[in-house]
Order: C-alpha cells, then sequence, then structure tokens
C-alpha cells in the first residue's frame, strides 16, 4: 500500500526527525515494508561521478522505489536489482548530481536517533493503529505488542503497512505499554507510555534502543 504518507507511513519526514538524510529502497531490498527504519551507510564507487575522498553518508530506509516493468531503460528498482532513491541532497554528498545514477557500496549501520520510539495513536474507537518511528538500533520494527491499563496480557498487534501496527481490541480510555522488537530479536518495553486520557493524533515517546 503506497499513500501520501509514502510506503513506510512516516508522513512528514522533518517533523518526524528524518529529514533529508532518508532513502526509498527497490522491491529487493524493501522486503514488504519490513524494511522499513532501517539505516544504510552508502558510498558511491568506481565512477568518474563519485566526489574526491569518497564521502559517505548514513540515511534512513522511509520508502519504496516500485518497479518499473513497462521501460525497459528505467529498470533500476526491478528485482533483483538493490538499488537507493535518495533525496537530492543526499545524492550531491556523494556524487555528480547530473549523473543520475551511480554504482554504490553499501551496508546496514546502526541508526543513530534522538529520544525515544515514537509512538502515534490513528485509527478510530474499533480499531487503533498506531505508527511507530524513530527506533534506534537496527531500526527495522519486526513485532509490535499492546498491553492495556486494564489488561493483563500482551496482546500481538498485526503490521497492517509499512510500520503502522493495528490492533482490535477496545483500548479506547486505557493506559497502554508496547513492546517492539527488531529484526535482530531484541526488545524494548515502555511501561504505560501511553496515558489513560490519549487521544487518535496524539504521539507518545518510549524508551530507545
Amino acid at each position: 500500500m503506497i499513500n501520501a504518507e509514502g510506503a513506510c507511513g512516516y508522513g512528514n519526514l522533518f517533523k518526524q526527525g528524518y529529514g533529508l538524510e532518508t532513502t526509498a529502497l527497490s522491491t529487493a531490498l524493501f522486503n514488504d515494508g519490513l524494511t522499513c527504519g532501517a539505516c544504510y551507510q552508502i558510498m558511491c564507487y568506481n565512477t568518474t561521478w563519485c566526489l574526491q575522498n569518497s564521502p559517505t553518508i548514513q540515511v534512513t530506509a522511509t520508502n519504496f522505489c516500485p518497479a518499473n516493468y513497462s521501460k525497459p531503460t528505467e529498470n533500476w528498482c526491478n528485482p533483483p536489482l538493490k538499488h537507493f532513491d535518495l533525496s537530492q541532497p543526499m545524492f550531491r554528498t556523494i556524487a555528480e548530481y547530473k549523473a543520475g545514477i551511480v554504482p554504490v557500496l553499501y551496508r546496514r549501520v546502526l541508526c543513530r536517533k534522538t529520544g525515544g520510539i515514537k509512538f502515534e495513536i490513528k485509527g478510530n474507537p474499533y480499531w487503533i493503529l498506531v505508527l511507530v518511528y524513530n527506533v534506534g538500533g537496527v531500526g527495522d520494527v519486526h513485532d509490535v505488542k499492546v498491553k492495556g491499563g486494564n489488561n493483563t496480557e500482551w496482546l500481538s498487534m498485526t503490521r497492517s503497512w509499512g510500520q503502522n501496527w493495528v490492533t482490535g481490541a477496545p483500548l479506547v480510555g486505557q493506559s497502554m505499554s508496547f513492546r517492539v522488537t527488531t529484526g535482530d530479536g531484541r526488545m524494548v518495553q515502555s511501561d504505560n507510555v501511553v496515558p489513560a486520557g490519549w487521544k487518535f493524533g496524539d504521539v507518545y515517546e518510549g524508551k530507545q534502543f
């Protein structure tokens, strides 16, 4: 699912702290949205278009670069190619912009984030959608559990799309705690991070990896 919020659901990247240090990922890297939030170090490689001294950038995966099967000459995001669709300022940091596309070397790196994990509460009284962002460590969230203030058990949330997680549990009017597990299996628990008087559209800050 792709809409105005992007394929990861982050929406306003500046408000959320991602800024221009972002990239869209090709199908081979995107993993149907599970890679959203992951961080990469990238450098231009083996072309005259690279800037001197081979500068590197670190970017967060915040969107999807869809495949284009109708134009064989514009297939950079088609599988099995691993392609990063960078913001213009990030591309200009490593290569001359008129090059358009350059070969790169890349690696996954830990995400450096300021503050705790953010939980944006969306949805309606019948189903609650939570956008999870600003995640440190490996950055990609693979599991989210929620517990209401009146509950004794943790409830598994379902990933709707990108990093939006949904539950149909009746949690309106209750405080909420979250367990967030990233792709490397690490888990962070934020107890009562959302107060009982929360409203749809509110954003709350929990613990960090």
